[in-house]
């Protein structure tokens, strides 16, 4: 499974925010990495540039590579709906996101090697798939013989399910319910949708 494994505080300073979660080097060296990072006087981005860097963004944010993010735009621009929302709905909605908005997980990156390594079920079928699209009712949880895990127990310690309206959680079963598609303002990501799609249309 390809996925980014490359150095996570380095891409998290060059767009200056957490993207991949807390990250206390990044509280320390809140500019751009490299040698002038701290005093080099940034240029003024072109329009171009922007729109590039919210890509990456979203990119590494979902832990989504190049093939795969295309492969959704184009599912979205497919779709009835605004093409930007849409494709946050879709990113939203995969496996591994779920899972770590669920609080199974710490991190996106945790949630996909549990999905990868068989503890995660979706209507009570083992699914290892990261990319799996989940659907409106789906039932997203943990498989028995995995509900024992310290990771899993430690990161449910402080469940996140409650912050988001389209997600509810049954602490008893160690399981979710994907409730309906976010709306955009629920959508907490720092992403500026509408510069991805003017990239990808030109």
């Amino acid at each position: 499974m390809a996925k980014y494994i490359g150095p996570k505080t380095k891409i998290a300073r060059k767009f200056g925010e957490p993207i991949f979660g807390p990250d206390k080097y990044l509280e320390r060296k809140n500019y751009p990495p490299g040698e002038h990072g701290a005093s080099r006087k940034r240029k003024k981005q072109s329009e171009y540039g922007m729109q590039l860097a919210e890509k990456q963004k979203a990119k590494y944010t979902y832990g989504v590579l190049e093939r795969q993010f295309r492969n959704l735009f184009k599912r979205a621009q497919r779709s009835k709906g605004v093409t930007g929302v849409e494709l946050l709905q879709l990113l939203e909605s995969r496996l591994d996101n779920v899972v770590f908005r669920l609080g199974i997980a710490p991190t996106r990156a945790g949630a996909r090697q549990l999905v990868s390594h068989r503890h995660i079920t979706v209507n009570g079928e083992v699914v290892n798939i990261a990319s799996y699209q989940v659907k409106k009712g789906d039932i997203v949880g943990v498989r028995e013989k995995s509900k024992s895990l310290e990771i899993i127990s430690d990161s449910l310690a402080t469940n996140r399910a409650s912050k988001y309206a389209w997600l509810e959680w049954d602490q008893d079963n160690f399981a979710g319910k994907f409730v309906n598609l976010p709306e955009r303002e629920e959508i907490p990501e720092n992403i500026q949708e509408q510069l991805i799609v003017e990239l990808y249309s030109k």
